[in-house]
């Protein structure tokens, strides 16, 4: 009798926006010369918005910051890189249990669960993408809360929240908790918010607070004309349940055989754009739901993996409690699988 090989459970996480950067060009032709049909459909709808190709774009000689990270650009661009690596996921391996995304992944999440279909997919990312194509509404700043070992500290926190309340008192500044993300928080708002805010976050580590270029003031009620504008071009027929479970930014579970799909895409066009999106509450829900053996973190980049830690570390899951431990996990039995990185891309594959 033929033994069964038990698969490892695995929730898969989705990348957000700003994680194709330089080092990721060419992501899609040296890893996937084998997607055409994946990239040969994106840019076709892509013509017809006469956008340019996200194959121009992968194989170009030089990265360019404007046009790169540009919302209508990276969007579609990082939709490519982590659904082919979604389907490069080695299912004899690996039983994917749920997904779940960081901003802009949650829409990358819907369609690797497959509550979008590859048409309806590439429609609602690249219409997201290109709301401000005629200028961006707003912007975000990320600031550190966990001290050097990754552990969260309450007096910074305490800080950034009097700091966020004392901004918001003056004439002219609106700010908001945009994503909070593991060991960040990243905050939303207009030009006058954003850089009172910033002058008066204690600096760090010579880095922070740190403005996201080309970034809009994304989950915060700045965005309510584009979560209007959004349900006046999308249809809800886009939508349908999952196949598998869905964690979306306030941690609700969307199962397979419950989903609601009007509720999904209400949630989708309308909570998710104008309110915080909790990152660090769906890994939570992720670990503590679905207890999975692994977290395979999508390409391109793999600059997620630090959230997922540093949100693993406030749980003390695995028995992490500092960086150290984190560290030292990765480098015997990795329980973060990152395909952005070579040496875990391999255990994926």
């Amino acid at each position: 009798m033929t033994q069964v090989k038990n698969k490892k459970r695995v929730v898969v996480i989705c990348p957000g926006r700003g994680t194709y950067n330089k080092e990721d060009l060419g992501y899609l032709q040296r890893l996937h010369p084998d997607k055409i049909d994946i990239v040969t459909n994106i840019d076709a709808y892509r013509k017809e918005k006469r956008q340019v190709s996200i194959h121009s774009l992968d194989t170009a000689e030089q990265f360019n910051m404007r046009t790169h990270t540009a919302g209508e650009n990276a969007s579609a661009l990082i939709y490519a890189c982590a659904i082919s690596d979604f389907q490069s996921i080695n299912g004899d391996e690996y039983e994917v249990v749920a997904v779940t995304g960081n901003s802009m992944g949650w829409y990358i999440a819907l369609a690797a669960a497959g509550a979008l279909n590859p048409q309806s997919s590439i429609e609602l990312i690249n219409t997201m993408g290109s709301m401000m194509i005629d200028g961006v509404i707003g912007g975000q700043i990320i600031y550190p809360i966990t001290d050097e070992n990754w552990v969260l500290d309450q007096h910074a926190l305490d800080i950034t929240e009097q700091t966020l309340e004392n901004v918001n008192k003056v004439e002219g500044c609106e700010v908001y908790v945009s994503i909070k993300l593991g060991g960040y928080v990243v905050f939303g708002g207009n030009k006058k918010g954003l850089k009172a805010l910033e002058q008066a976050l204690p600096k760090v580590q010579d880095r922070y607070p740190m403005n996201l270029f080309n970034h809009a003031a994304f989950h915060t009620p700045l965005l309510n004309e584009i979560s209007a504008k959004a349900k006046s071009l999308l249809s809800p027929t886009l939508f349908t349940a999952p196949n598998v479970p869905l964690i979306d930014g306030l941690g609700q579970i969307w199962q397979p055989y419950s989903c609601d799909a009007q509720e999904l895409y209400d949630y989708t066009l309308g909570t998710q754009v104008v309110e915080t999106y909790d990152f660090t509450k769906a890994v939570e829900v992720a670990i503590k739901e679905f207890a999975p053996d692994k977290l395979i973190v999508l390409g391109p980049g793999a600059t997620l993996g630090g959230a997922v830690a540093q949100s693993l570390i406030q749980h003390n899951w695995l028995g992490l409690q500092s960086k150290k431990d984190f560290i030292t996990i990765q480098k015997t039995d990795p329980f973060i699988l990152a395909m952005g990185l070579e040496d875990q891309r391999k255990l994926v594959i």
